[in-house]
């Protein structure tokens, strides 16, 4: 299969890239500067030059390919407003990508988060929000899976809040880098909060299971780790850096803080059954062992 994938350099999609090459596949990637051109080449992929905002360009890579797995996004937290227009970049690129994909039969495989759920781990069966500081990105990937009524075998797979390799990546990595800065391993409330988590090169083999087998206007959970407290994440990374731990202001994370607060350990217990999807790398706390001072 001929696969166009979006965000193909990042932590995530770097692993996709590799996983469908190695399944077989051939990848066209999205590459919007020279680097990341570069990266996809050495990849073993082909580049296209664009940026998520050129829709002209993803209409041409979904055009040349069987089916699209897209990943990219700003993931600019700056700000609510820098927040609101890298949902809204992310939006228009999705609505573009399906309309091109109308009709065709080919899968798009798209990706959110894990919904949280009071009082119980989420599941495949539970809506993501639509509300919220990201529920521009949740409204967006609900028409996707909509596009199964029009001829489009739409997924989506939900990354939890971390998504990790080497100790990098998701809202750990965001910790660990406002640790670096602030000289505090923080974490907002008591920290008994959980989180859900996966090791990236897991989390890739479950995109290419959804291009391969998922059925239209299905969602799929790639989650490992059902849910670590969050002063578990904050130990083990003031640990590896040498800081204290220890609460900080839900305003330390900006828009993300009231995310952050929030208890929402999620399965995957439908998508193992279903897809037979079996993670196999490292567990979050323990790649956390990878950071370096």
């Amino acid at each position: 299969m001929r696969v166009f994938v979006t965000g193909g350099t990042g932590l995530i999609g770097s692993a996709v890239v590799t996983e469908l090459l190695g399944a077989g596949h051939t990848v066209l990637a999205l590459a919007r500067s020279d680097a990341s051109a570069q990266a996809v080449s050495a990849a073993g992929a082909e580049p296209i030059r664009g940026a998520l905002a050129d829709l002209d360009v993803l209409r041409a890579g979904a055009a040349q390919a069987d089916g699209v797995i897209h990943l990219a996004f700003a993931n600019d937290f700056s700000s609510p407003e820098a927040l609101a227009n890298a949902v809204a970049e992310e939006s228009a690129a999705l609505a573009t990508l399906g309309q091109e994909l109308v009709g065709s039969d080919r899968p798009f495989v798209t990706c959110s988060g894990t919904p949280a759920v009071p009082g119980r781990p989420s599941t495949e069966a539970d809506p993501i929000p639509t509300e919220g500081p990201v529920g521009g990105r949740g409204r967006a990937v609900t028409g996707v899976l909509e596009l199964a009524s029009r001829g489009v075998r739409s997924s989506a797979v939900r990354l939890p809040r971390t998504v990790h390799h080497d100790g990098a990546g998701g809202f750990a990595g965001v910790l660990t880098g406002i640790a670096r800065q602030s000289g505090v391993s923080g974490y907002p409330g008591d920290g008994t909060q959980r989180w859900p988590a996966v090791h990236a090169l897991d989390a890739a083999v479950l995109f290419r299971l959804a291009l391969e087998q998922a059925g239209a206007g299905t969602a799929w959970h790639a989650v490992d780790d059902e849910g670590d407290q969050v002063r578990d994440i904050a130990a083990v990374i003031g640990r590896r850096l040498g800081l204290p731990v220890g609460p900080v202001p839900v305003e330390t994370y900006g828009p993300l803080g009231v995310i952050f607060a929030a208890d929402q350990p999620s399965s995957s217990a439908h998508t193992r059954q279903a897809l037979g999807w079996e993670p196999k790398h490292p567990r979050l706390l323990e790649d956390l062992e990878n950071i370096q001072a």
